[in-house]
């Protein structure tokens, strides 16, 4: 029985993590049709290569980071139990990697490839677990400390904060260091459209991280007899909260209507085993709402080019996320209690700290030393041409 028992976590938490993986392909088909045309090419590659280059940083370096485990020994220990820890290391690691696709939403059409990728192996290889370790491995004791004080730990079952509220905020300092693109604001004052280049593809991408963020949630459980079917209840009203709202405040922009779902789903991870249904609806409400009004703030008013609203989307909504799993998880609101609202308000905080902080350091330092953005001639001809050598769509393709 224990044999079966371990094979079927195995087994469990592996499809959880190919789910999360297709996720992956959302970013790429959300960015690439938010983007103009001139940088799709460059929004696919980023993301794959990303992906890659965190691998890398994870399995070296992150993992034993967050949760004290290397893979340093030979592949006979490496299958005990049926190498739950590998199929582990991979689910989480597809967090991980979620950290520079969201980054990269933030800083498309003018950064240059090899700085970003640096900068994606020094995130996932150390400022993400070193909060990931905090939250979810109890390191540095702090758990501990909160538990003594407040009478419970910081809880975030999914990644409201250790996932999206970090990806969110470290993309923050980037794009600010990076600047607007060219031509996004006038010398006037006056903000210039640039709208998405494919709605079709914007929707696709979109789509592809509603139904991957399913095995995000509920295979959080990371063993089967953990796993709550409450989970996908709340990832749904949440979703469905984050929807009718930003289509109702987006004035049914399909740009509004497709990110809403993904900014109700954001904020419910973090309290999504403990709240009523209809508490993960006004909590998806609300942060489509959010989101709906920042990125229109951060665009307008603050001339912040955030290209794809990632701050908004995954820093603001996940940070709500966390304080909301305090206030919307108690059993006076319908929860089932074991939350405290004091953990997750200095937790977030934390979080957002040591994103920053993480952020400004790197990003500065590549700004000063290799530079972080492509020049004016390379940006007007686009990421595609200038980087990658090709366009999407190729004008001059031989009839032969």
């Amino acid at each position: 029985m224990e044999a079966l028992k371990s094979g079927s976590d195995v087994l469990f938490i592996l499809l959880g993590g190919i789910m999360v993986l297709a996720m992956h392909s959302g970013f790429a088909f959300l960015e690439l049709g938010t983007v103009r045309k001139k940088n799709q090419v460059n929004a696919l590659v980023k993301i794959l290569v990303d992906f890659s280059v965190s691998t890398i940083a994870y399995f070296f370096i992150g993992f034993s980071v967050a949760y004290g485990v290397n893979f340093f020994s030979g592949a006979e220990v490496l299958m005990e139990k049926n190498g739950f820890e590998l199929t582990r290391f991979f689910f989480l690691l597809t967090f991980a990697a979620a950290i520079p696709a969201i980054i990269s939403g933030g800083v498309a059409e003018r950064a240059r490839f090899n700085p970003q990728l640096i900068a994606t192996f020094v995130i996932v290889g150390f400022i993400y677990p070193f909060f990931e370790g905090i939250a979810w491995n109890q390191a540095f004791g702090i758990q501990a400390w909160l538990k003594a004080s407040f009478g419970e730990e910081f809880h975030d079952f999914a990644g409201s904060v250790v996932v999206h509220a970090m990806g969110g905020w470290i993309a923050l300092p980037a794009v600010i260091l990076l600047g607007a693109r060219y031509g996004r604001y006038t010398k006037e004052g006056r903000v210039s459209a640039h709208p998405p280049s494919s709605i079709p593809f914007l929707a696709l991408g979109a789509w592809i991280l509603t139904v991957g963020w399913f095995g995000f949630n509920v295979m959080s459980a990371q063993t089967l007899d953990k796993i709550s079917g409450l989970v996908a209840m709340n990832s749904l009203m949440a979703m469905v909260g984050g929807t009718l709202a930003a289509t109702l405040l987006g004035k049914n922009d399909p740009g509004f209507v497709h990110n809403g779902p993904l900014a109700g789903l954001v904020a419910v991870c973090a309290g999504s085993d403990l709240m009523h249904p209809m508490g993960a609806l006004v909590v998806g409400g609300m942060a489509g709402a959010l989101f709906v009004f920042m990125f229109t703030l951060t665009q307008n008013r603050w001339k912040i080019d955030d290209v794809l609203g990632v701050w908004p989307l995954h820093g603001l909504c996940g940070a709500w996320g966390g304080i909301a799993a305090g206030i919307f998880g108690q059993k006076a609101l319908g929860g089932a209690g074991g939350i405290a609202f004091m953990p997750q308000l200095i937790m977030t905080a934390m979080a957002i700290s040591v994103a920053l902080t993480g952020s400004v350091i790197v990003y500065s330092v590549l700004k000063s030393t290799l530079g972080l953005r492509l020049d004016r001639e390379d940006e007007y001809h686009g990421a595609d041409l200038s980087i990658h050598r090709i366009s999407a769509t190729p004008e001059n393709e031989s009839n032969w």
